[in-house]
């Protein structure tokens, strides 16, 4: 196992840790202290389960435990497979002391979690992700839920974690375009809040792209920890946190619109992230420079910095209407003055939104 990097997410009673480094799935010590019951089911997906469920199976030898493989997709990320969780805890008999360990990406984890949120009211569960945008985003902070076929998470509930484990070791089998959507939340966390850290991936955007794990170990580390401050002082995003949003109202929209299968989750990221910049450009709020720097590292990284084609500017917007953050029924977007000077602009103007949407490619 390589060194360990450990973090606590400081919450009072629903306090835990976050754990980062290499052969952490199979190693009990890790994890298998945040069990404390004697029940135990292990979701996964199809892709992941084959892969890394054998690792954990051996420490869970002694309690009741089960397993559940739910499709691969986030256009499966719908109530129907909570259900299903609820149907495995049913038949495992789950008690209010039983535990669900989430093992995949950021579609299970919230899945896994809602169901947890819910079961009896709320149970443990134990956030194992195996993709990097999982490990530096979803899995952190205890948002969780579904989609509604209006947009994206619009069911869900906070529930924390017992523990994050992330084990890089699984990023060993992650195809090409899903490390570099992670990369995409990395990049978020400077371009909102700490423009030394953005400088940082400028400078190392060559050795993540070839994932050279000591870089990479070293990103996964500050982006975990600037997530969990942020959590720590607005858990359930009353101000602070909706920042962590920089880039996904127009993100979310996008997946909405295409139906979550043409775009990762963080390929929309890194375009809803060019968008606001631009539109906050437009808005007279920030310098033009500073978007260039933003698309020119996302282009480094093999990241698209523009909007499919051909997208109904009405349908975007609807979808944008329906974006968490909005109050009194005006945009509520996160825009920028500039790198890691991002900021909460009220009641955006729609034109020009609907502008920048119907804008050609810059």
């Amino acid at each position: 196992m390589s060194a360990l990097h450990e973090l606590t997410v400081a919450l009072g009673a629903r306090s835990y840790p976050i754990r980062i480094g290499r052969g952490l799935l199979r190693d009990p010590a890790q994890w298998r202290g945040a069990l404390r019951g004697r029940q135990a089911l292990v979701v996964s997906n199809t892709t992941v389960a084959p892969l890394y469920q054998p690792w954990l199976a051996p420490a869970l030898d002694g309690l009741h435990w089960d397993t559940l493989a739910l499709p691969d997709g986030e256009e499966h990320k719908r109530l129907e497979g909570v259900a299903r969780i609820w149907d495995t805890l049913a038949q495992l008999g789950a008690s209010r002391d039983a535990c669900i360990i989430a093992l995949g990406g950021g579609v299970v984890g919230d899945m896994a979690g809602f169901a947890a949120a819910c079961w009896m009211r709320g149970i443990d569960f134990i956030q194992m992700p195996t993709t990097l945008l999982a490990m530096v985003d979803s899995s952190v902070g205890g948002k969780t839920g579904v989609d509604h076929a209006a947009g994206k998470n619009l069911i869900g509930a906070f529930h924390q974690p017992r523990l994050v484990l992330a084990d890089l070791a699984t990023l060993d089998t992650l195809p090409d375009r899903e490390y570099r959507a992670g990369l995409a939340e990395i990049v978020k966390v400077g371009a909102l809040g700490d423009a030394p850290f953005f400088a940082g991936l400028e400078r190392s955007a060559d050795a993540l792209r070839r994932r050279e794990d000591r870089v990479l170990t070293a990103a996964i580390a500050h982006a975990c920890a600037c997530k969990a401050g942020v959590v720590m002082r607005d858990e359930t995003e009353q101000g602070e946190r909706a920042l962590l949003n920089f880039g996904h109202t127009f993100a979310h929209a996008l997946e909405t619109v295409t139906g979550y299968r043409l775009l990762r989750h963080g390929e929309a990221v890194a375009i809803g992230m060019v968008l606001a910049a631009r539109l906050s450009v437009q808005l007279g709020l920030a310098p033009a420079q500073d978007g260039a720097r933003l698309r020119a590292l996302l282009a480094a990284l093999e990241l698209p910095t523009q909007p499919p084609s051909a997208l109904p500017a009405d349908a975007l917007l609807a979808a944008m209407r329906l974006d968490k953050k909005n109050r009194g029924g005006a945009l509520r977007l996160i825009l920028w003055r500039g790198i890691g000077r991002a900021f909460i602009a009220e009641g955006v103007d729609e034109a020009a939104v609907r502008a920048l949407w119907n804008a050609p490619a810059e």
